[in-house]
């Protein structure tokens, strides 16, 4: 009979314990796109721990050695379970640190560092409203206090903690609240583009529909009627069949001419779009036009797509890098031409060059346009394209994109 070995630890268990909650803290901070030390860096100040045997007669005895080794780490396991558990479950271990602070009451004064923890990380289980967190507040503080007086605290010790712990937990729920509808934002953001999104391959494939359904039913119908005329009329035959490569000529130049609707980019569009990415960013987005024959239909449609694109490009890098306040956009008739100017006041300094700003200046260049970047430590980065109107120059074709023609 063999005997069954040593039960062994589950692995995925493990993992799935430290693994965030989908609603936990911890994952609602890796939401907003902030790393995870955010939320552990916090334990920093439980150096109280080690500091307050200073302000203590017993000072650091034997007694705060062994209750420090036991205690701390339990702190430590409670903390951790907060930010990771789910909300529902992250209530219990916060009330477990204030607990295991008033247990310690009587031996251990550098307990009272794990009930300020303890009502701080109440927001993990996400109180239905600031009265409710107040009111947990409110009785958490009232049963330390009474328990600190019973054992003869001195009132200097422990007038602190309500106060203490009434403005951290304000503060931390008022950013709480500030996340949530940072979150409710974005998400509310990304709707607005999956739906812009949806409206325009709707639009396309109509467009495309109406574009070609008559024009392959009528090469469909002409090649049955060539097929049915190459015995009996060779010549009429042709004639079908030379009505269709005209029609097929025409429905491909219109593909083409649609396509390229589709692939430009209005300037109007990208500053929409970076209006959206900068102030959900904190940064502010100003723009000036110039009426005079500049805004609207006057560009022609390389011309926009390449400012639009440069548009693009600047306020990423903006977003990106820049650790600005606010930044402009302008665009105006100059030199014989069209000038789009986009600057931010952000830290400037040396640029880098990668393939975005490279592109930037492939586009404007192609087009016989010039592209200047200006970028001054501490007094942000100005980004200055020029295109010629006066002439219109083809956009050179990407490699690999030749046309089948007859």
């Amino acid at each position: 009979m063999e005997h069954p070995g040593p039960p062994r630890v589950n692995p995925r268990g493990w993992r799935a314990w430290v693994a965030p909650a989908p609603d936990s803290l911890m994952a609602s901070t890796l939401r907003l796109g902030r790393p995870q030390w955010v939320e552990w860096v916090h334990l920093a100040w439980t150096a109280w721990v080690f500091i307050t045997p200073l302000f203590s007669p017993a000072g650091y005895d034997l007694r705060w050695l062994w209750l420090t080794l036991l205690s701390y780490p339990l702190f430590l396991l409670l903390y951790a379970a907060t930010l990771l558990r789910p909300a529902r479950e992250a209530l219990r271990y916060a009330l477990a640190m204030a607990a295991l602070a008033i247990a310690l009451l009587p031996w251990y004064p550098s307990g009272m560092t794990y009930f300020v923890f303890g009502c701080v990380m109440l927001r993990a289980g996400r109180p239905a409203s600031l009265r409710a967190y107040l009111l947990a507040l409110s009785l958490l503080n009232t049963i330390f206090v009474a328990s600190a007086v019973a054992l003869g605290y001195p009132w200097q010790a422990i007038a602190w903690m309500p106060v203490v712990t009434t403005i951290i937990g304000l503060l931390v729920h008022a950013e709480q609240v500030g996340q949530r509808k940072d979150a409710a934002l974005r998400l509310s953001h990304d709707e607005v583009r999956r739906l812009a999104a949806l409206a325009e391959r709707e639009r396309i494939g109509r467009d495309l529909h109406d574009l070609l359904g008559h024009t392959l039913s009528l090469v469909a119908l002409k090649s049955d009627l060539a097929g049915r005329l190459v015995d009996r009329d060779p010549a009429a035959a042709r004639g079908e069949i030379d009505a269709v490569s005209r029609v097929a000529r025409e429905a491909l130049a219109q593909v083409r001419s649609a396509v390229s609707g589709i692939r430009s980019a209005g300037i109007a569009a990208e500053l929409a779009s970076a209006k959206l990415l900068l102030e959900c960013d904190g940064v502010s987005l100003r723009h000036n036009w110039d009426e005079s024959g500049v805004a609207g239909g006057a560009l022609p449609a390389e011309a926009e797509t390449a400012l639009a694109m440069v548009v693009r490009e600047a306020v990423t890098n903006v977003q990106r890098h820049a650790r600005a306040r606010s930044a402009e956009v302008v665009l105006r008739a100059g030199g014989g031409g069209v000038v789009l100017r986009v600057s931010d006041d952000g830290r400037g300094g040396a640029i880098a060059p990668g393939n975005g700003m490279d592109g930037m200046r492939a586009r404007i260049e192609a087009l016989g346009g010039r592209l200047a970047v200006d970028s001054v430590r501490g007094r942000g980065t100005v980004v200055e394209a020029w295109l010629p109107l006066a002439r219109s120059v083809e956009a050179p074709r990407p490699a690999g994109s030749g046309e089948a023609g007859p």
